[in-house]
């Protein structure tokens, strides 16, 4: 059973502010990625709290440099640098949300080196930062969670392996599974771990 949405918040500030969160730490010299899940209705409080978090932080007084990317977000954007976005609403109607998410997909990249999100978040990053990443709700199923995973997360460059990076997952994380929106399960995925249980 999950405690309150905002006690939850309050230990993942907590946590995120702890040096040792910070560093790459495990046996196996796991990577620092996290998921912070929670129930779906409670997308505005977390909204909430993460801008709340990202104001706070600009005085820098955490000793970290927090830095916030919606998803969904970088996605329109690049969308709409290339003029794709009707051109984007008529695939979807004329070959449906499959193909338009391979289209998408192939536009960003996201199967290949030369990964345009990867690139954007790798240049504006810096190596004292802790990552927030989300929009994945808002992205589904054109993005789903274990893409940003496999497909960003694993192929960022070297010199990001100790930056904490934290998923914020509208749904059920159980480090085996996901399950958007608590509805629709999603590829499993282990090497992420729960942030706050």
């Amino acid at each position: 059973m999950m405690t309150n949405i905002e006690e939850r918040l309050d230990q993942m500030e907590v946590l995120i502010k702890k040096p040792s969160f910070r560093q790459t730490k495990g046996k196996a010299n796991e990577v620092n990625y996290w998921v912070f899940d929670y129930a779906p209705e409670d997308e505005l409080t977390v909204r909430n709290r993460i801008f709340y978090l990202k104001n706070k932080n600009i005085k820098g007084t955490d000793g970290f440099e927090l830095v916030v990317y919606d998803l969904y977000d970088l996605i329109i954007e690049h969308l709409q640098s290339k003029n794709f976005m009707e051109k984007c609403y008529a695939q979807e109607e004329k070959r449906g949300i499959k193909k338009l998410q391979d289209a998408i997909q192939h536009t960003l990249k996201i199967t290949d080196k030369e990964n345009l999100l990867v690139k954007y978040i790798a240049e504006n990053t810096s190596e004292n930062a802790v990552v927030f990443l989300t929009g994945v709700g808002k992205c589904f199923p054109l993005l789903q969670a274990p893409e940003v995973f496999n497909k960003i997360l694993y192929n960022m460059p070297q010199t990001f392996a100790s930056v904490p990076m934290v998923l914020f997952y509208p749904g059920t994380y159980t480090e085996q599974e996901l399950i958007i929106f608590n509805e629709y399960p999603e590829d499993n995925y282990y090497r992420a771990f729960r942030l706050v249980r």
